[in-house]
């Protein structure tokens, strides 16, 4: 007997607009692209159909009657059935402040009015490609609590702790959560900004380079030659990944 054919689900896009000739638009191009997609006029609507429903990404435009874009921003990522749902916000208003501003609230990428559709969607295909990757990764919370070996790398996630070569290896708490994460995930390459989320939660005043500095110093305790790393591999422009030993 044959199978059926496995049937993706595709992806739903909740576009926030009050100009009904740039939903049009945006519901032709995105339907066209294959994604599911639903609409609305205000922000208050925008919030109902978000909290009662979840989608995969947000298109969120600032100016919009009921409830402006930044408050509805604000309260998607303060409910947790939306927190982790991407966001891109258009304006009209090329001002830095407002940038700023949605950013800070939570917004992962901003376009300004008028915009290019190809390079639109080309960013939500890079925005729901990383959530697809985020979905890929086993957390660490998730884990269940096995002796991780690779090499002559032992992690115990129990007795939280390490050994190299045989030896005990001091490892900071980030550090240990950060290889933890890395092995666990062997082989998958880990984004700076999926590290940032999975092992410091985007605490305050926490950037990317936050991570390649965990990983130099990471390298130094746990590699034989940390500037010719065979276990933690360095992807340019993307993030790092834990080799297959």
């Amino acid at each position: 007997m044959n199978k059926e054919p496995i049937k993706i689900k595709p992806r739903r896009i909740l576009v926030v607009e009050d100009e009904e000739d740039i939903v049009g638009l945006l519901t032709f191009h995105l339907e066209k692209e294959g994604y599911q997609v639903q609409s609305a006029l205000d922000g208050a609507v925008a919030l109902q159909h978000a909290f009662n429903n979840p989608p995969d990404l947000v298109i969120l435009d600032i100016m919009l009657p009921e409830v402006d874009g930044l408050e509805v921003c604000r309260r998607l990522r303060s409910n947790k059935l939306t927190a982790s749902v991407p966001v891109l916000m258009l304006s009209a208003r090329k001002e830095e402040l407002d940038k700023v501003l949605g950013l800070e609230l939570g917004a992962d990428d901003y376009m300004v009015k008028p915009f290019g559709i190809r390079e639109l969607i080309a960013r939500v295909r890079a925005m729901l490609r990383r959530l697809e990757q985020k979905e890929d990764v086993v957390d660490i919370e998730q884990a269940e609590e096995s002796i991780l070996q690779f090499g002559e790398i032992v992690l115990y996630p129990e007795r939280h702790q390490v050994s190299v070569r045989g030896e005990a290896c001091s490892l900071t708490h980030k550090e240990f959560l950060l290889l933890q994460l890395l092995m666990l995930n062997s082989g998958k390459v880990l984004t700076r900004e999926l590290l940032l989320d999975k092992v410091w939660d985007y605490e305050v005043e926490v950037d990317t380079r936050t991570v390649d500095v965990h990983v130099r110093y990471l390298r130094q305790k746990i590699e034989d030659d940390p500037a010719n790393p065979t276990y933690i591999e360095t992807v340019r422009g993307v993030g790092y990944r834990f080799a297959r030993r």
